[in-house]
């Protein structure tokens, strides 16, 4: 549905976006992540034509942006991390204004209006008055705006920023039932909303791409074995004391007392070395059985944090 071929932007001797590549398949959920001034909100203004590029293709359903630039913006619904609202006007006075520039059919818009707020949960404030809206409702408005003229892309840029917890998750909810028939790239510093909404991550840092892969490969790739969290029944000086005679261990962490005589413990291994053979057989011949044994999963921010400190391109191959 989106695809990205060596796409370059430099202002002046400043080279925002680097010669990235990317592709978006067709009802797939994309996370776009990366630092401040990484490069995102520049390759989101190029999609969507707000921006020039220097070099480089960008083609959103087999249009390019360059060649057909009104075939894209028919096919693209934006929303800003700050929403274009006019406060005076009421809900359904400002989905009409943007229905008019968006040049939408006028026989058909009552109702693609009225779908669009049912959708979004704005049926009951459609007589509101912008300004009198809260903060998680005006973003509602700005995610309608974008779904007028049924876009097959939907690039969201910081949705959720500034909402309560309660409007996170019904905004959430909301972008989670348009991925059903929609493309959608989302742009978010808050990573576990990554990792709950979006099917494949992007990664950009200093304009290039550093990571692109599912959270969960990202997840795999990043910690390995180096990390297990351990379950283990027995005293814990004698359980420390086996486990710090097992080679390429470099730090252990007691964490929690579970029950009587159980602990938890973290283990961190050198050189991602896999000793969880040994400990199990080291663990048996003392009598201490373990109740728990996994591999600790590296988190989306520590991912994140992995790659933009990198100072190397970490891109994971597609299979």
């Amino acid at each position: 549905m989106i695809e990205i071929k060596n796409l370059v932007k430099k202002y002046g001797q400043v080279v925002a976006v680097n010669d990235i590549s990317f592709k978006v398949k067709e009802g797939e959920i994309l996370g776009f992540l990366g630092p401040n001034g990484a490069g995102k909100s520049t390759t989101m203004n190029i999609i969507t034509g707000y921006l020039p590029s220097t070099s480089g293709t960008v083609e959103v359903d087999g249009y390019d942006i360059t060649t057909h630039p009104e075939q894209v913006k028919k096919r693209i619904g934006y929303l800003p991390e700050q929403p274009p609202l006019y406060k005076d006007m009421t809900v359904t006075e400002y989905l009409n204004f943007v229905s008019d520039l968006k040049k939408a059919p006028r026989n058909k818009r009552k109702s693609e209006l009225s779908d669009i707020m049912e959708l979004v949960g704005l049926t009951d404030h459609r007589k509101r008055l912008i300004d009198n809206l809260s903060k998680g409702y005006r973003q509602r408005v700005g995610l309608a705006q974008a779904l007028i003229g049924n876009p097959k892309v939907l690039i969201l840029d910081e949705p959720t920023v500034g909402l309560d917890p309660k409007q996170i998750v019904e905004i959430r909810r909301v972008i989670k039932g348009l991925a059903s028939d929609r493309t959608i790239i989302l742009s978010t510093h808050i990573l576990p909303e990554v990792s709950m909404i979006c099917e494949r991550v992007v990664i950009i840092n200093k304009g290039q791409i550093a990571a692109e892969d599912t959270p969960d490969r990202l997840s795999n790739n990043l910690s390995g074995v180096s990390k297990l969290n351990l379950t283990v029944k027995g005293d814990k000086d004698k359980v420390l004391k086996t486990i710090g005679n097992i080679p390429n261990i470099k730090y252990i962490t007691m964490t929690t007392k579970s029950e009587e005589s159980v602990y938890k413990y973290v283990l961190e291994t050198k050189n991602n070395v896999d000793i969880r053979e040994e400990l199990f057989f080291r663990m048996a011949d003392n009598k201490m059985p373990i109740i728990e044994l996994k591999p600790s999963a590296a988190t989306l921010e520590d991912i994140f944090i992995s790659v933009v400190s990198n100072a190397g391109i970490t891109q994971t191959e597609e299979e």
